[in-house]
């Protein structure tokens, strides 16, 4: 398998206020993870940034304006979005290269560059509905990402995965009525920010919610994984599948309480490999969303990377 990975200086330059959970230590921690000789293989570039003009691919214009008006001018200011989502200086120009790795990751596997990519690049985005900002997120790469393969490589079935503790409320919004993308989640139920349930299935029926109740580990995950998210993929026999790789399920995590080990992040991942294989010319791309506890990101991270390179 050719991995290739997408990284870039810039997503250390978006700052946070001093505790907040999404820090730039969270791109150090990968980095260094990364840097293990086991990643020798890998094929790294520096992501491109997008033009404004391609959130405009899953957001309207007025959310676009809505954002950039709110990006400080001065260095070490900071505004507040909304409740848990804050602006510095440079994140725009972050969040646009998150943006601009995600659409590269998907030229790459339309065009043979790689078999699978990787983009490690932050803030999140599966919380960003339609029109809003919100869980740290300001644009949604996943969905990006989606219709950005539609639209230049005429994909007829996109399938997005999202095994963040978090449920991908904002992937949601934005896919409900759409036949062409089926977005799968597992997530942990009661838990920000309150959407998920099982009977949330879209206008379609191509969303498939596996909610997990607190302090399970991994035998509920991967029951969840094989009883609802790996048929509903079976049977959709995506093109391609994009993977919101949050890690904040990772028993370390301090956001939620459920209490998995980075081995479940690799068999996850090398089952949704097989379904790539089989439907989708083996084009996977994975979006780095959260994980908040900086060993068990690293290990969690490093141990998805390393299954994307095995195949």
């Amino acid at each position: 398998m050719s991995t290739r990975l997408y990284e870039h200086p810039i997503f250390l330059e978006h700052v946070t206020p001093e505790g907040h959970p999404e820090r730039p230590d969270r791109m150090r921690a990968i980095n260094v993870a990364l840097g293990h000789p086991n990643f020798e293989r890998l094929d790294r570039k520096e992501a491109p940034q997008a033009n404004e003009d391609a959130v405009l691919l899953a957001h309207p214009e007025e959310h676009l304006i809505a954002v950039m008006r709110q990006i400080p001018e001065e260095e070490g200011e900071i505004n507040q979005l909304e409740a848990d989502t804050y602006a510095s200086s440079k994140s725009l120009q972050a969040v646009l290269t998150g943006v601009g790795g995600a659409m590269a990751a998907v030229d790459d596997v339309f065009t043979g560059k790689a078999d699978n990519v990787f983009v490690a690049a932050r803030p999140p985005g599966h919380h960003a509905e339609k029109s809003k900002a919100m869980g740290f997120c300001f644009f949604n790469n996943a969905a990006i990402a989606a219709r950005h393969a539609q639209k230049r490589y005429g994909a007829e079935r996109v399938a997005i995965v999202d095994w963040d503790v978090h449920h991908g409320n904002g992937t949601q919004d934005i896919f409900w009525d759409d036949p062409s993308v089926l977005f799968c989640s597992t997530h942990q139920m009661p838990l920000y920010p309150g959407s998920g349930a099982k009977d949330e299935t879209g206008k379609h029926g191509t969303i498939v919610n596996a909610p997990l109740s607190p302090n399970v580990g991994s035998d509920h995950f991967r029951e969840a994984f094989k009883s609802r998210v790996l048929p509903a993929l079976n049977d959709f026999r995506p093109d391609l599948i994009i993977i919101s790789a949050g890690f904040d399920a990772h028993h370390r995590d301090p956001l939620a309480q459920i209490n998995l080990v980075g081995e479940d992040f690799d068999w996850a991942t090398g089952r949704l490999l097989e379904i790539a294989d089989k439907s989708a010319s083996n084009r996977v791309v994975s979006l780095l969303e959260g994980g908040y506890d900086l060993e068990g990101l690293a290990e969690s991270a490093g141990l998805h990377v390393l299954r994307l390179m095995k195949g």
